[in-house]
């Protein structure tokens, strides 16, 4: 099946090169690659209604982050969550989501999907890494509805680095604490009309809190000039990872004690191998007018085994951690383990037309296209009789299949030139089925098939107000598809469990008040009908699967502010202030009763009210960059993150066991410093994370207390040829 689709895309893509080719023209040397930006140029940012962020590479190796992690948490509205400290699984929720594997935003990479499986499973537990990015793109607000299926919290785009213009060789060696290494090498160069960019790297650890970690990544672009008229994309990529990566933490004993990462998984290891191949073509039919079409397709291997164990005490335990005196404080590892094999396989194609035209006497550009796109999961669960077993007794297996169709339309018409008024509708068609092949040790033949539709409407204003201010308001439908494996039970039933749905709302304005200050307030108000919550073990509850939660509300308000001294002051300095906040509140309101069980009594209790789990109320970044004129440079970020429930019944105390509990806020400060050799085309620089070594707990899931990165000292350098 696989095979046809590629087949088909390759014969897609083809038609347009052929249909396109002009031999009358001449072919161009110096061209932009056929991708999707989010955003877009610094020009188109005022056209935009709704609130976004952006960041380039110079500020990236500026900040010179251990993960994407750290450029996130310099985003308004945007709640960080560490698992294990470097971002190998994305865990990032906006506007008071659920960050639980990122499953509520859209997250590309060049414009294309990267989450395992973006409609059935779009949790994220490939990361693509900071390290091979030129930028970061995050939009909010109805803009989304362009991008799709997740048009909820938001999209990000993270763009991978472009062929240059002339020749560069570029070297980049990083060593540090915990036995921290990045080597990387990109060369790229234009010649006539083909260019081309490889990257290569190996970035590994050692002992990074409970984390031992190698990973290798490889990355290439070619971008071919047919004529004038006719441009050609190709990339390919392929990520593979290694780690101990474990669902355990600490129970609450241990971390009371003073105990970091007592807890070292050697028999938990997480193994990831990613190849991604996409092609994309772009036709001009005037100076404006273009087609844009892109063909993907990418496979995801991901085995993870993880030991067994036991909260209770059991007999001839391989490892005992915490404190067998107190019920719930110690854990107790098993002889035995689980092995998760998954394999997944994703294709799509997506022509997009951008086309400016009249209507009547207003200017109007018209944002339209359509996707086919296809993902299938084939899962597979091994238990192994000793925990450092590869293989043993096939207990399960299954396979799934999505097929989606959607077509968008978006048009903005130009009421005046400084007035844009922006509507758009996306359709989404899901159609899944889910075959059970084995269960419980047994074979087995089960199969349901479901679908979903959904209309997204959105529509926004734009005012541009004496080329200083940009007032911008937009309203739009949040829709999230339920996960295959949740809407069709183990069994074949179909649970009707509904699609994420939502309205939501933005109004805000951006100001450039001088040259050198800039500010951005943002409101926000999401409306859920219905708000799918994870009970999985990745989101800290007790089995698999997702429930529908009810309506939830989440009301704020993000402001950002940028101050450069330097430039106010015509210094040769450049000495910027920033800083982002977000005050917001994300809460339950309408009636949602809970069960528990309180030894031999069932307490039934009512959430309407309380806070969602991992949702602080506030949330503050703050940083001073220089850079003087003759090459040192330094930037110091501090981030304060408030304090924030794990569970629907906004429990305070926490439990023994430590999942259950409220996190207490806390402030981090982070600093680095680099040097600029002119003259040799290099630098040198040093990083210094978390400098006051602050403990404090990042997170209590899946399965315990998660403790926040010590103090981690890194060092490099890079040469450019």
């Amino acid at each position: 099946m696989m095979n046809k689709i590629l087949i088909v895309l390759l014969i897609a893509i083809l038609s347009n090169i052929v249909i396109s080719q002009d031999s009358e023209d001449t072919i161009k040397s110096n061209f932009e690659l056929p991708e999707i930006d989010i955003i877009g140029s610094q020009d188109m940012i005022n056209r935009i209604p709704g609130s976004i962020f952006k960041i380039g590479s110079e500020k990236i190796k500026l900040i010179n982050p251990l993960s994407s992690n750290e450029i996130f948490k310099k985003v308004t509205g945007v709640n960080v969550v560490d698992e294990e400290g470097l971002g190998l699984r994305l865990n990032i929720g906006i506007r008071g989501m659920d960050p639980d594997r990122s499953r509520t935003i859209l997250v590309l990479e060049d414009g294309i999907p990267v989450s395992i499986a973006p409609y059935g499973e779009p949790e994220m537990y490939y990361t693509p890494p900071i390290d091979k990015m030129r930028g970061v793109e995050i939009l909010k607000g109805s803009g989304s509805i362009l991008f799709g299926p997740q048009t909820i919290g938001g999209v990000i785009n993270y763009l991978t680095t472009n062929p240059p213009d002339k020749q560069v060789l570029n070297l980049v060696l990083k060593g540090g604490s915990k036995g921290i290494f990045l080597g990387k090498a990109d060369y790229g160069t234009t010649y006539k009309n083909i260019g081309v960019h490889l990257s290569i790297f190996r970035k590994q650890g050692d002992n990074v809190g409970v984390l031992k970690y190698r990973i290798s990544d490889i990355n290439a672009k070619f971008k071919i000039a047919l004529s004038q008229k006719s441009l050609l994309g190709f990339k390919f990529s392929g990520y593979d990872e290694k780690s101990n990566s474990t669902y355990v933490g600490l129970t609450q004993v241990m971390y009371d004690r003073g105990e970091y990462f007592p807890i070292i998984p050697e028999n938990d290891n997480v193994s990831i191998r990613r190849y991604s191949v996409s092609m994309s073509h772009k036709y001009s039919f005037s100076n404006s007018a273009t087609l844009t079409t892109t063909a993907y397709g990418y496979t995801t291997d991901r085995i993870w085994r993880r030991q067994d164990f036991s909260r209770t005490s059991i007999n001839n335990p391989t490892h005992i951690w915490g404190d067998t005196s107190v019920i719930g404080g110690a854990i107790f590892m098993k002889n035995t383990t689980g092995i998760r094999d998954r394999r997944f396989v994703v294709a799509g194609i997506e022509p997009r037309l951008f086309m400016p035209y009249k209507l009547g006497r207003f200017k109007s550009e018209l944002d339209a296209g359509a996707r086919y796109h296809y993902e299938t999961a084939n899962e597979k669960r091994i238990n192994g009789t000793q925990p450092y077993y590869e293989s043993g007794a096939l207990i399960s297996e299954e396979i799934r299949t999505g097929n989606a169709l959607s077509g968008f339309a978006q048009n903005k018409l130009f009421i005046r030139d400084n007035f844009i008024f922006t509507a758009g509708l996306r359709l989404e068609s899901f159609f899944f089925d889910r075959t059970i092949l084995r269960v419980s040790s047994r074979d087995t033949n089960i199969s349901a098939k479901s679908s979903q539709f959904q209309i997204i409407p959105g529509i926004g204003i734009s005012y541009i107000l004496d080329t200083k201010y940009n007032l911008f308001a937009g309203i739009h439908r949040g829709y999230a598809p339920p996960r295959i494996k949740d809407a069709i039970s183990i069994t074949g039933d179909v649970t009707q469990l509904d699609a994420e749905l939502s309205w939501n709302y933005e109004l805000g304005m951006r100001a450039n008040l001088k040259k050198g200050v800039n500010f951005e307030m943002t409101g926000y108000l999401l409306d859920f009908s219905n708000q799918v919550i994870p009970v999985s073990v990745s989101s800290g509850g007790s089995g698999s699967g997702l429930t529908n939660g009810g309506s939830t509300m989440h009301i704020g308000i993000e402001t950002g502010f940028s101050f450069d001294i330097g430039m106010l002051l015509r210094s040769k300095y450049n000495v910027i202030l920033s800083s982002n906040t977000t005050l917001g509140k994300s809460t339950y309101n309408s009636d949602r009763y809970i069960r528990q069980i309180n030894g031999q009594d069932t307490v039934i209790t009512n959430v309407k009210g309380n806070k969602l789990p991992y949702a602080p109320q506030f949330n503050l970044n703050v940083s001073m960059e220089i850079s003087a004129p003759f090459g040192l440079g330094f930037i110091t970020t501090g981030n304060y993150s408030g304090s924030q429930f794990t569970d629907e019944l906004n429990t305070i105390n926490p439990s023994n066991d430590g999942i259950l509990g409220k996190i207490s806020s806390r402030f981090i400060v982070d600093f680095t410093a680099r040097y600029k050799f002119k003259n040799l085309n290099s630098s040198i620089y040093l990083s210094v994370k978390n400098i006051f070594d602050e403990r404090y707990i990042a997170s209590r899931r899946p399965q315990g207390i998660k403790v926040g990165l010590p103090r981690i000292i890194t060092g490099g350098v890079d040469f450019s040829f």
